[in-house]
């Protein structure tokens, strides 16, 4: 059972949404520190695009997951879940709130409700998923999904073929649909969990992103980026702010069209984050700079006997 004594406040919203600021000022009044579900910020060598926090925002409170971890190493929502569960027990032998933040729902939901459970996928079911994809692209993804699993279709992303492919491989390999592997029952964790949620209007918020990317350039994002084109190819930089520069640094665009796809694709993902908060998660919305009403609210739920 959830212990009443021990509280997660996990802070989530989109990008540019003013997370990392509203987190410090929690984690400072409840005198705590803090996680970062941020999938990018593991990573030393990505700073200015993933939006870290500054050296003196990570002094005024203690950090964990961020620099903790190379861009040649992998490491999956599975190791995130383990770690991160293994610092927030050490951390509750002392505090009775901890703070999470962080805009990537995976990370997130595997620390709040475990993670579903999936096939290992074998490469004979890769291959028949990779050959039927060469062949027919993306709507023979569609078709072949909606035969195997037409519940989890009719909800899905159906022009992501990423989700798609995952969901096929899952429904290939086990005999059974990839949906039935959502609906396993969720871990009890053995604290009480809090939502809040950094919520603007839209066009507000996409002013907030255009700007950040242009603060990014100034700050040498090219010069960042440059230095990890060895490494091009890991996962760690399949990530919007890093992967539009290659065709710049492979002479196939000017700078002004990376600038303008990093503007693009940061709104396109901030829209499918604020989708997924509204889908999972009991969360609370609030303007980020309400400060003073957020830290009443908490105080209100962290203290209720």
């Amino acid at each position: 059972m959830a212990n009443s004594h021990h509280h997660l406040i996990i802070v989530g919203g989109p990008t540019a949404s003013g997370k990392t600021t509203l987190a410090i000022e929690i984690a400072q009044y409840f005198n705590t520190e803090i996680l970062s579900a941020d999938s990018r910020q593991f990573y030393r060598e990505m700073s200015i695009g993933t939006a870290k926090p500054i050296p003196a925002e990570l002094a005024g409170v203690p950090h964990h997951f961020i620099d903790s971890l190379s861009v040649r190493e992998e490491y999956s929502v599975g190791d995130f879940e383990r770690d991160a569960l293994k610092v927030l027990e050490n951390l509750f032998l002392e505090k009775k709130v901890v703070v999470m933040v962080g805009g990537s729902g995976l990370f997130i939901n595997a620390i709040c409700h475990g993670l579903d459970h999936f096939p290992e996928i074998s490469p004979l079911t890769k291959n028949i998923v990779q050959e039927g994809e060469a062949t027919g692209g993306l709507a023979w993804l569609q078709t072949a999904i909606s035969k195997l699993d037409p519940e989890y279709f009719s909800k899905a992303d159906q022009m992501n073929p990423a989700r798609l492919r995952r969901a096929l491989e899952v429904s290939i390999e086990a005999g059974a649909p990839y949906s039935s592997f959502l609906q396993q029952p969720k871990e009890e964790r053995p604290f009480q969990i809090h939502y809040i949620l950094t919520e603007w209007p839209r066009e507000i918020l996409y002013d907030r992103i255009n700007k950040r990317v242009d603060l990014m350039i100034e700050q040498g994002l090219e010069a960042e980026v440059r230095q990890l084109l060895p490494y091009r190819d890991q996962s760690a930089l399949r990530t919007v702010g890093y992967e539009e520069w290659f065709p710049y640094f492979d002479g196939e665009i000017d700078k002004n069209t990376v600038v303008e796809k990093i503007k693009q694709h940061s709104r396109n993902y901030a829209k499918r984050q604020i989708t997924w908060f509204r889908k999972y998660g009991n969360w609370k919305s609030f303007y980020p700079k309400n400060s003073v009403l957020i830290l009443e609210y908490l105080e209100q739920l962290t203290n209720k006997r």
